[in-house]
Formats: C-alpha cells, sequence, structure tokens
C-alpha cells in the first residue's frame, strides 16, 4: 500500500484549514490552487485564505454563536483560528484581524509545512479517483463547475453578495469622528461618524438614486442577508439603515452628549491602523458613486478610497440532498466539498466545514475506521448536521446561530445566561468527545 495522499483543490479559507488538518494528523497533501497564475472576480491578493469581504470574523465573546464556533475550533487545534489569534487588531467585542498578515501566515504555514506539495493549477474537470476534497468556493464556475453539476448530479443555487470599501485613516476628520464602542464594550476600537436628521435624509436620497454597476442576473438572483447591498437595504425603506448598518444605539457623540440621529462606524482594516473599513457597507455602486455618496458622510468628506466595494456572485450547492455531516458526498465518499460552497455562511463556518472535512479525509486516507461527527449540541456539529439535513426543504446559505444547536434540557429564560449554557454544554462535548484533538482546555 502506497503512502496516503489527499488532494485538496482550493486554498481559501476552507481549503488551507482541510490541508493543515490533514497534514497535522501525518497525511501528504496535494494543494492545488490556480493562484497567483490566475484570479476570481472578487480575488487580488496572492496569498492563500485571502478575506475578500469585511476582516472580521465576528462576536469574540462565548455568548455569541459565532464566538463560540471560534473556542471550539480553537480548542480543536485548528490552524487559521490560531493564526487570526496572531494577527488581530482592535474591534472591540470581535476578532477582527490585519488581512494582509493574515494570508501571509497561512500561506507561509502551507509552503513551509513538509507533508504539503502545493501544485499551481486551474481545475478544470472533478476528480473521479482518490482521496479528494473541493474548496473552490462560492465563485467556482466555468468547466469544473460544469464537471461537479454533471458527475455529481448537483443541481446549482446562487446568489449575490459583496463587499465594503477600504479608505485610509490620514484622509478621516477627526474634527467630527469620534472614537468609542458601543455600550463602550471593549476598547474604543471604532470610528464613529455621526450623522443629524437632515444630513441622513440628504444621504439616504442619494444613495437610494445612485448609479449602480452592472452585475450580470443580479435582479434574479437571492441576496444574502448577512451580506446585503447598503443601497439595497435602503431602498427598503427609509429608517431601514437606522436599524442597520447605521444605528446610533450604544454610541453618545462628544460633541453634543447626545445619541446621534445616525452613525457610520469604521473598523481598524489592518494592524498599524493606517486603513479603515466601513462597517456594514458592502455595496455595488459604481466607484464614482461610491466616492461621491459615501463623502457625504460626516468626516468622509476627503476619504481616500484604497478599495472601492464590489459584489459577486456566490454560488452554493443543494447540500441537504448531496452531502452528509462529515461533508462528504453521499454517492461519493472519498470526494469531500468544503466551504461556502455547501451552503455555510461566513469566515469561521468556512473555517469550521474545512476542519472537519479535512480530519475525514485524513481518517479515510489512514484507513484507521474513525469519523469525526460532533452532534448538534456543539456548534460545529449543528452547522454540519443542518447543512446535511434531508428535511430541509428550502435550503439557503446559514452562518452559525444557536437555532440550530439541540435545545437544553432546562429552559433558561435569559438570552445571555442561555447561550452560556449551551457553550458550556457544546465545550464540555468537545473535550469528551476528542481528546485526542484537543489542543487547549
Amino acid at each position: 500500500m502506497g503512502t496516503p495522499v489527499v488532494t485538496v483543490i482550493g486554498a481559501g479559507l476552507a481549503g488551507s484549514e482541510a490541508a493543515l488538518q490533514i497534514a497535522r494528523l501525518g497525511v501528504r497533501v496535494r494543494l492545488i490552487d490556480m493562484k497567483p497564475g490566475a484570479f476570481t472576480p472578487a480575488h487580488t491578493n496572492p496569498n492563500f485564505g485571502e478575506l475578500v469581504c469585511s476582516n472580521s470574523l465576528r462576536g469574540a465573546a462565548l455568548e455569541n454563536a459565532v464566538g463560540l464556533l471560534k473556542e471550539e475550533l480553537r480548542r480543536l487545534g485548528s490552524a487559521l483560528i490560531a493564526i487570526a489569534d496572531e494577527c488581530k487588531v482592535p474591534a472591540g467585542g470581535a476578532l477582527a484581524v490585519d488581512r494582509e498578515i493574515f494570508a501571509e501566515k497561512i500561506t507561509y504555514s502551507i509552503m513551509n509545512h513538509p507533508l504539503i506539495d502545493v501544485i499551481e493549477e486551474k481545475i478544470d474537470d472533478l476528480p473521479t479517483s482518490g482521496i479528494n476534497i473541493i474548496a473552490t468556493g462560492p465563485l467556482t464556475e466555468g468547466n469544473l463547475f460544469a464537471s461537479i453539476k454533471t458527475k455529481l448530479n448537483i443541481d446549482e443555487l446562487h446568489f449575490f453578495d459583496a463587499a465594503a470599501p477600504i479608505i485610509t485613516e490620514d484622509s478621516i476628520n477627526y474634527d467630527v469622528v469620534f472614537r468609542q464602542s458601543r455600550y463602550d464594550k471593549g476598547d474604543a476600537d471604532y470610528l464613529n461618524c455621526p450623522l443629524d436628521r437632515d444630513t441622513y435624509e440628504q444621504f439616504w436620497q442619494e444613495l437610494i438614486h445612485a448609479d449602480l454597476a452592472d452585475v450580470h442576473d443580479f435582479d434574479k438572483e437571492t441576496v444574502f442577508e448577512g451580506c446585503m447591498p447598503v443601497e439595497t437595504m435602503a431602498k427598503r425603506g427609509h429608517d431601514t439603515l437606522l436599524f442597520g448598518p447605521l444605528k446610533p444605539v450604544g454610541l453618545k457623540d462628544p460633541k453634543t452628549g447626545k445619541q446621534p440621529f445616525a452613525c457610520v462606524q469604521l473598523r481598524q482594516d489592518n494592524r498599524i491602523a493606517s486603513l479603515y473599513n466601513l462597517v456594514g457597507f458592502q455595496t455595488r455602486l459604481t466607484f464614482g458613486e461610491q466616492r461621491r455618496v459615501f463623502r457625504m458622510i460626516p468626516g468622509l468628506e476627503q476619504a481616500e478610497f484604497v478599495r472601492y466595494g464590489v459584489m459577486h456572485r456566490n454560488t452554493f450547492l443543494n447540500s441537504p440532498k448531496h452531502l452528509t455531516p462529515t461533508y462528504s458526498v453521499k454517492n461519493r465518499p472519498d470526494l469531500y466539498i468544503a466551504g461556502q460552497m455547501t451552503g455555510v455562511e461566513g469566515y469561521v463556518e468556512s473555517m469550521a466545514s474545512g476542519f472537519v472535512a479535512g480530519i475525514n479525509a485524513a481518517y479515510l486516507a489512514l484507513d484507521n475506521g474513525r469519523v469525526f461527527c460532533p452532534d448538534d449540541e456543539t456548534m460545529i456539529g449543528a452547522l454540519a448536521h443542518y447543512i446535511s439535513d434531508p428535511r430541509v426543504n428550502d435550503f439557503q446559505p446559514m452562518n452559525a446561530n444557536f437555532g440550530l444547536i439541540a435545545p437544553l434540557k432546562q429552559r433558561i429564560r435569559k438570552k445571555r445566561e442561555r447561550n452560556l449554557a449551551y457553550a458550556e454544554r457544546s465545550l464540555t462535548k468537545i473535550a469528551a468527545s476528542f481528546p485526542d484533538l484537543l489542543i487547549s482546555k
């Protein structure tokens, strides 16, 4: 019998995590990615694990569902969560990273691992032999997409999501902008641009009438709520933004001593704090309209844009019909699919799917009879069971949330206490079920 090997196609968050987990278990990996020779429309960085939307991995606290998922992965030995912890930048109660350093460290870890062979190649056909993980991401298209669809008889679904613009710190007007985290939670890590009623009215009017960039077939598609363009949200109603990215609650303008009518938040995007992104401002406005409309925001009158918001298609499978909770294909147990193609939505969720697929692919290669399949009392398991539940009819992409997790035996009325009870149960279950993978308690 030859040396076991697993092929991973795609070196985004899911593929990178999968490759590093497989190698961690002593199995050789062939990691294939088309970078740096070719890029998707949403990618610009030649490194692996590129964050194309926000630089935030969202909430860090255990009473937050994605915070629990991160802690599960952290304790189980996730390579990418460990790297994220090394690259974090101030973000209040969230875990945000310097996206350039994050991608550089992931790439270094992969390129310098003795069990990982990196191959630069654009794959056009689904492999028919060996153990494989497909982690080519939500922009999978062309010949490979056609091959997946045909050979696995998989129905495609897709929607669009978007990225927010990034501006330089030295172009921000600090005579207007003030520093504070919402409800003063954590350090004052966010910059805040306050809008009075009249300014908000003018901004809203210009936003809903601004010119949009051409996105083929956009109006026929579904928009994922977690990455909705700010102008689409604005068109839902005059006050919609006041309950979304421009909500002022928990903030106080030091000039007035009062809560502003509306507020745009800026979050640090890199470690040296030279770049900030507009929180919740994913957009498909033309670049010229982004400059014009977003410079109406108080404090951003002279904003210098280093990256404009962009919009791209996000393709996912009807996973409950085709996948198991290990992310293997039902009629091809040696083939795994990981990442946003499976319908997990979010950076950490993609890492989690890559973690599960990678561990299971390694076990299969080692032929040790083991299966890594956490149950739905854990967040990592609840996500895996959601995307593979055949009872789900109208399958849509899903973030980590406590609605997916198995109910507690005892009813707890207060939300925070209930969520912490979920977290305690989950982490206890993880420790008891997978002691050989555990790296911290």
